[in-house]
């Protein structure tokens, strides 16, 4: 990594539009986004990397921008086969989607790493900045709820997140939870400048990486600042249970409870609504417009979050 170099922590949809946002600002020298992959599951015998998928979309300029979620242009008619057969369709794949999934399910068959399989798909999409997995070994973020242990997709799409969560477990189904190779060569680079926390959900898209043996540690030890930008505004979550499972969990939804959280913040970008006033406030806690509808808006959280960090702009 190039000297000033960053990275972005990232789950799936906020996360990816932070990560492009910094696409746009940082050349690909600089910049590694570090993807959580605890949301990864089999379905229909394909490793599905939802996380992986998002910010790869996002950063090739093919996401679905009403959606929210997939690619642009999407079809759906081996679903709607499925349906029609009596398959199971609980979990949407489009047709361009799947195109994707058996890419990376045939690389890993090969003995590929899930680096390696997100390496191919991301050059095969023109992407030039640098997208890793948080692992290389599969970990399942599981969801102990008032009905029972949930996986991760069983609680968010099966059952739309009604479920109420008690605790989270981040499990890893082969030995030890390490990051990955590139994970760890990032934070031991001595360019390494700054890193970021994105607006992902801090208990089902962050705490997985934070969670995997040595991150923290290894957090602690670049002594270089930590940023996050806040998944809320408002006090309530652009998108996704954030706010319920804050709640739920007796962490709370104010910028005071998301840095206490965190544990290693040196700065917290929040909403202009939700800075802390008086006993409770903390002198890392800023205040921005960090609403990021389109890609200019994306560009200016970026920025700003350059400027906090007094780091240079390579657009």
């Amino acid at each position: 990594m190039s000297e000033g170099s960053v990275i972005v922590l990232s789950g799936g949809v906020g996360g990816a539009k932070l990560a492009e946002g910094f696409a746009q600002v940082v050349s690909p020298e600089r910049l590694t986004i570090v993807v959580n992959t605890g949301d990864d599951f089999e379905h229909l015998g394909l490793h599905v990397s939802p996380d992986l998928d998002s910010v790869a979309y996002m950063l090739a300029g093919v996401s679905d921008a009403q959606r929210g979620w997939g690619r642009s242009g999407e079809t759906w008619e081996c679903l709607e086969v499925m349906k029609q057969l009596g398959g199971d369709s609980w979990f949407r794949l489009g047709d361009r989607d799947l195109g994707v999934h058996l890419v990376r399910t045939q690389a890993l068959a090969r003995g590929a790493s899930l680096s390696a399989a997100t390496e191919q798909i991301c050059c095969g999409l023109g992407i030039r900045h640098r997208v890793v997995p948080m692992s290389d070994r599969p970990i399942r973020t599981m969801i102990e709820s008032d009905t029972g242990t949930l996986s991760f997709q069983d609680y968010f799409v099966r059952y739309q997140c009604r479920p109420v969560v008690k605790r989270c477990r981040y499990i890893c189904l082969e030995g030890d939870p390490e990051p990955s190779h590139a994970f760890r060569e990032a934070l031991a680079a001595p360019g390494l400048k700054a890193i970021i926390i994105a607006p992902s959900n801090p208990i089902l898209s962050i705490g997985p990486i934070l969670a995997m043996n040595g991150v923290l540690a290894a957090i602690r030890s670049t002594c270089v600042p930590v940023l996050a930008v806040s998944p809320l505004i408002g006090g309530d979550a652009v998108k996704g249970p954030a706010a319920k499972i804050l709640d739920e969990l007796g962490i709370g939804r104010s910028a005071t409870a998301l840095w206490d959280h965190y544990q290693i913040l040196d700065h917290l970008l929040v909403a202009r609504t939700d800075v802390p006033n008086g006993e409770q406030a903390r002198t890392g806690i800023l205040a921005a417009d960090i609403m990021m509808r389109d890609k200019a808006e994306r560009k200016r959280v970026a920025l700003r979050c350059l400027e906090i960090l007094r780091l240079e702009r390579d657009d």
